[in-house]
């Protein structure tokens, strides 16, 4: 997806601002409430700010194909570790009490909490990394706005313990994006022959993992909430999750829409070619 050279000098101020307010959140819940479990989210920052620094010294300097190689190796350590915690729970209790609602709002599975934190310190990584070298286009850039709403439910969800869960949960979605950075990379790379049989299957794998692990369990998991909502108390966290949600489903039609231009465009070239 080629970047537009059209964007708001404000956008990179505002979500610049908003990326440092968070920093100084985190850093005084860390160092002045002692809350040291959050320091896995600062080592989600360093490890994947290391991650940018080998790849920029090895493979290329252009920062879009970094930080697209780093966003594929973040999708893949959190899908991993996504899927880890939920065999573990799923081999520990069954997969009926994993779905209760006090499981889910107020429990944390093992592992859980640390790869919160450790995907939360990417976003907060990935974030300052689009800002740093404007890999973000529009007036209101959606990836800058998806990372804040992630930045700001994770963190929240983090400093009161619950909904961990939840948001687990949201982050099998991760699965899904292995494929985006994948074809990314390899277009990035110069294999761009969308005919070949490696890229056919890369698609049929990125509409599958598209409609059933993004769009689906996204859909499936405001429909619980929706559905357990006079089980929330009177905080915040069921309007905080339901305005999240409704955030995420909002950008996955749009990412929907991208990836149906995409490949009616690398068919179209394929015809071409013909």
């Amino acid at each position: 997806m080629a970047r537009e050279r059209r964007e708001s000098p404000n956008a990179g101020l505002f979500f610049g601002a908003t990326l440092l307010l968070w920093s100084v959140s985190v850093f005084f819940e860390i160092s002045f409430i002692g809350r040291r479990e959050l320091l896995y989210v600062v080592f989600g920052c360093c490890f994947y700010q290391t991650a940018n620094s080998v790849i920029r010294s090895t493979l290329s300097r252009d920062p879009l194909f970094v930080n697209t190689c780093v966003s594929l190796l973040h999708s893949t350590v959190t899908s991993a570790s996504v899927v880890f915690v939920l065999i573990n729970q799923w081999m520990k209790k069954g997969l009926a009490p994993m779905f209760e609602h006090e499981e889910l709002f107020g429990g944390t599975w093992f592992g859980a909490y640390a790869a919160l934190c450790f995907s939360c310190g990417y976003f907060a990584y990935d974030q300052w990394d689009m800002l740093r070298f404007h890999l973000y286009s529009g007036w209101i850039p959606s990836i800058l706005l998806h990372h804040l709403i992630l930045l700001v439910c994770f963190t929240l969800a983090l400093y009161r313990h619950v909904t961990i869960n939840y948001l687990i949960l949201t982050l099998i979605c991760e699965l899904h994006s292995i494929f985006l950075h994948m074809r990314k990379v390899r277009r990035m790379a110069g294999f761009r022959d969308s005919d070949s049989i490696y890229a056919k299957v890369e698609w049929t794998l990125n509409w599958i993992a598209f409609f059933f692990v993004r769009l689906s369990c996204h859909i499936l998991i405001t429909y619980k909430l929706i559905r357990d909502s006079p089980k929330f108390g009177k905080g915040v966290e069921l309007p905080l999750a339901l305005f999240g949600m409704a955030g995420m489903n909002f950008l996955n039609v749009f990412l929907g829409l991208d990836l149906y231009k995409a490949y009616k465009k690398e068919r179209n070239q394929n015809k071409h070619k013909e």
